[in-house]
């Protein structure tokens, strides 16, 4: 059976990025999903579209195939006051590098992370934590399936992800990803 549109696919990948190892699946645990339902970047579909089990293929997806490029007005200095729980300064989150989920004006849930802590503002960086980079692939097909009513429930095995895989592996803009 070939990997085409509607079928449950599982992979075993590696995704390097700037010559580190980003992501990868665990030893027995490959990435499942339902082909062509948009839970990953469309160019990582198509690299394994037509593949069978077995098959192995290495592919590189530039910024603008992945995750975009990086978005300058995306970092924002955000007022330090914000930051208060319970009228007390949250410190627990505010340090470099830490993700911190927010929310917009309209509501909309984002994952910023904090790039600097200054006396009366902090900078916070909205962009995807892939954006502007370059993202090198090597998959195996392990599994290719027909999809079953329990694959439809909305759930998907994320790998390495492990973020509430239940919900859907959704880290606010309707992927998984890990990819």
């Amino acid at each position: 059976m070939k990997v085409e549109q509607n079928k449950m696919v599982g992979v075993d990948y590696k995704l390097t990025v700037d010559g580190q190892i980003a992501d990868q699946s665990r030893p027995g645990q490959p990435l499942e999903f339902i082909f062509g339902t948009g839970m990953l970047l469309p160019k990582f579909e198509e690299a394994i579209l037509g593949k069978e089990i077995g098959e192995a293929v290495s592919f590189t997806l530039e910024p603008k195939d992945g995750y975009g490029e990086l978005i300058a007005d995306a970092v924002v200095d955000l007022p330090k006051n914000i930051f208060m729980v319970d009228g007390k300064l949250a410190e627990d989150i505010l340090f470099v590098g830490s993700q911190v989920p927010m929310s917009d004006n309209q509501g909309n849930r984002m994952m910023g992370i904090v790039k600097e802590v200054g006396d009366e503002t902090v900078k916070m960086d909205f962009n995807h934590p892939m954006a502007g980079k370059t993202l090198n692939f090597d998959v195996e097909v392990v599994s290719v399936r027909d999809v079953t009513p329990e694959d439809l429930q909305g759930s998907c095995s994320c790998g390495d992800c492990g973020d509430d895989c239940g919900g859907g592996c959704d880290h606010g803009d309707g992927h998984c990803d890990c990819h």
